[in-house]
């Protein structure tokens, strides 16, 4: 039997009565909507933070007018740099808690209390509001969305191995541990799958509760889902590419070169029986060649690079 969301509210509510909680809601061009996610957060935070990514509405004006505090980006730098921007005035904050949700309304703010629990009591340094988790919630994603979402989820399982659910929600809490660590580089949407990657290379727990997510024409996405999943794609192959570039690169390098030798070996072939060099296997084994040691240059390139910084990190700390 499923309880209701007041019932597991009010089970949760214990847990936040002496922390000091921080939303930070990433928007761009929300002001239809973002009055209504603010006015809500703030019932269940100590402070609600906005990034005004380059808003040409009044977005960032609606915000501040209801006592959020508002970071403004001059112009529209993408999801993971409305994030990072979250992150680091976050850090300068330091709650116990931090929250991110998006500002289209889509997430329910008063559901806060049931992302943030496993931070809270230490089972999680990041907890993700999953959409998944519950059948009867996930039927009510468009289907385009769902198949987005689980191809996504399983290519970042592939790599971070986390078993979740639901890799792209964008309403998660974080621990103090877990603001410390996480320092995004993508811009894009691809920064939901940077935090998953990175917090299992930093060793931080993941947990997983269930979330509700309204798709109706009143909180409707402002992310073109077929670009967004390109996005995201896209990102989950440089960041792996990034860390572990050898295999990724220098696989297929090796793969291009032995190819190649075997088209020369052909082409030595006709010419040591015909006497004539044919020209389109000629071209092809030099090029196949070419590429093959251009591939194996950048995996040792790369990954000379990642040993240098794993280094200055390991000093730093």
């Amino acid at each position: 039997m499923v309880e209701s969301l007041d019932t597991r509210v009010r089970a949760s509510e214990a847990f936040i009565e002496r922390s000091f909680v921080v939303v930070g809601i990433p928007a761009f061009n929300e002001e239809k909507t973002i009055a209504k996610v603010v006015l809500k957060a703030q019932k269940y935070a100590d402070k609600v933070l906005v990034c005004d990514d380059g808003s040409t509405d009044m977005t960032g004006e609606i915000a501040e007018k209801l006592g959020a505090e508002v970071i403004r980006h001059d112009r529209n730098l993408g999801y993971g740099a409305a994030l990072r921007s979250l992150f680091k005035r976050a850090r300068e904050l330091n709650p116990d808690v931090f929250i991110t949700l998006d500002g289209d309304d889509q997430h329910n703010p008063a559901e806060i209390q049931l992302v943030i629990k496993p931070v809270i009591e230490g089972e999680a340094d990041i907890a993700i509001g999953s959409r998944l988790i519950d059948e009867g919630l996930a039927k009510t994603m468009p289907w385009y969305r769902r198949a987005g979402v689980k191809l996504i989820t399983k290519l970042t399982n592939s790599s971070a191995n986390y078993g979740i659910k639901d890799a792209q929600s964008g309403f998660r809490a974080y621990s103090r541990k877990a603001l410390e660590r996480l320092d995004l580089l993508e811009d894009g949407m691809g920064a939901s799958v940077e935090i998953l990657l990175y917090a299992k290379k930093h060793g931080l727990k993941v947990k997983e509760v269930s979330a509700s997510c309204r798709y109706d024409d009143n909180a409707k996405s402002t992310h073109n889902p077929l670009r967004h999943g390109v996005d995201v794609i896209m990102s989950i192959f440089r960041l792996v590419v990034e860390e572990k570039p050898l295999l990724c690169l220098g696989l297929p390098g090796l793969a291009f070169l032995f190819v190649g030798a075997f088209f020369g070996a052909w082409m030595l072939q006709i010419y040591a029986l015909e006497h004539r060099i044919v020209t389109n296997i000629a071209l092809a084994a030099i090029a196949l060649i070419l590429i093959g040691l251009f591939i194996l240059f950048a995996s040792v390139t790369l990954y000379a690079i990642s040993r240098v910084s794993k280094k200055l990190n390991n000093k730093v700390k």
